[in-house]
């Protein structure tokens, strides 16, 4: 199961980054031109001529980064299984071979291209070295700095942010109805216990949609004890993915928001519609609800959004997003929350 304990290798050693990770990707490029402009100012004479210098450092680095960079993205799954030492070889082998491939294509092209290549191939190799070694040290300070232990502590407090609000209400909506029905009220309270155990369960792993599905349905059903008809709900759930995997505790908040927001301020029906499509390799979560202006407590909406953005930061990164926008439909405003997450499919049974 993918878990957001991906800062430590078995048993808690280190562990190499995710090269298929667009955040990994972005810190390599920087860090690499970074390094390769640091190098460039160092060897400057005359400061008219470092643009014309960086523009051919970049033009001798850029090939073979790409290069490695595709090809460590095509053997993550084998690195993953490596032990770290064997791992981190094979990553400078990558390295080393996409430089040298790539450099004795480029001088093949001229007819000089002997003599260059016994000037020039021993100090690219020895730079992709020094590199490599510079960077791998940069993520194991980083995975050390975002240890687990700090990284589950911060999750487990953003989770606890949304137990008070979520308790509370669900817990007046079963007293609301344990006079006029109690046989509602019980099965309520079943529905409740059955939360009790989401929340308290350890939420690092990522967990199958049915089951936010679930745990989302059975949080409607108490909000309908109090706001009966009101509450209406609209499942586009059709191209949904039964097997997709996501963030636990990920939809009740939104839909937490989406009634407090819009469906409490206002008398009239209203109705919160919830859908879920596979783009390639993206899961795309939307979700709109109506919108009045004059009603609309900012602060605890952007609260819950902030805390859902921090949340999803923990588990992916920079590969996923969370954007809000305003629509209008025949008149009428609605909010909507677009979430996109790297579409990860969970094991068959």
């Amino acid at each position: 199961m993918k878990s957001i304990r991906q800062n430590s290798g078995p048993f808690g050693g280190p562990s190499l980054p995710d090269f298929r990770n667009l955040g990994v990707w972005l810190r390599i490029l920087l860090g690499t031109n970074a390094l390769a402009a640091l190098v460039a100012l160092a060897g400057n004479r005359q400061l008219v001529e470092l643009p014309g210098e960086l523009a051919l450092l970049a033009a001798s680095v850029e090939p073979p980064l790409i290069a490695c960079v595709a090809s460590l993205h095509a053997l993550q799954t084998r690195l993953a299984r490596l032990p770290y030492v064997a791992g981190v070889v094979l990553v400078a082998a990558v390295a080393l071979a996409s430089t040298f491939l790539t450099h004795m294509h480029v001088v093949g092209i001229s007819a000089d291209a002997t003599a260059m290549a016994r000037d020039s191939v021993p100090r690219e190799l020895l730079w992709t070295a020094l590199d490599v070694v510079a960077l791998l040290v940069y993520f194991h300070a980083r995975a050390r700095a975002q240890s687990p232990a700090l990284t589950e502590a911060r999750l487990m407090a953003l989770t606890a942010r949304i137990r008070p609000h979520f308790l509370f209400n669900a817990l007046n909506a079963v007293l609301g109805v344990i006079r006029s029905d109690p046989r509602r009220a019980e099965a309520a309270l079943e529905e409740l216990s059955d939360l009790f155990r989401v929340l308290m369960r350890d939420n690092r792993e990522l967990v199958p949609l049915s089951e936010e599905i679930a745990v989302a349905r059975q949080y409607l059903d108490l909000e309908r004890l109090r706001l009966g008809e009101r509450l209406q709900v609209k499942w586009e759930i059709a191209s949904c993915p039964p097997d997709a995997l996501m963030p636990p505790l990920m939809l009740q908040p939104l839909l937490e928001n989406a009634v407090y927001h819009g469906i409490e301020p206002s008398d009239q029906p209203g109705e919160i519609t919830i859908g879920f499509t596979r783009r390639g390799e993206q899961l795309l979560i939307e979700m709109t609800n109506p919108y009045n202006p004059a009603a609309q407590p900012h602060a605890g909406n952007q609260m819950a959004l902030a805390n859902i953005r921090e949340r999803l930061m923990l588990f992916y990164d920079l590969e996923a997003r969370l954007e809000t926008e305003l629509q209008s439909e025949a008149g009428k405003d609605r909010y909507l929350v677009r979430i996109v997450v790297p579409y990860r499919p969970g094991r068959k049974a």
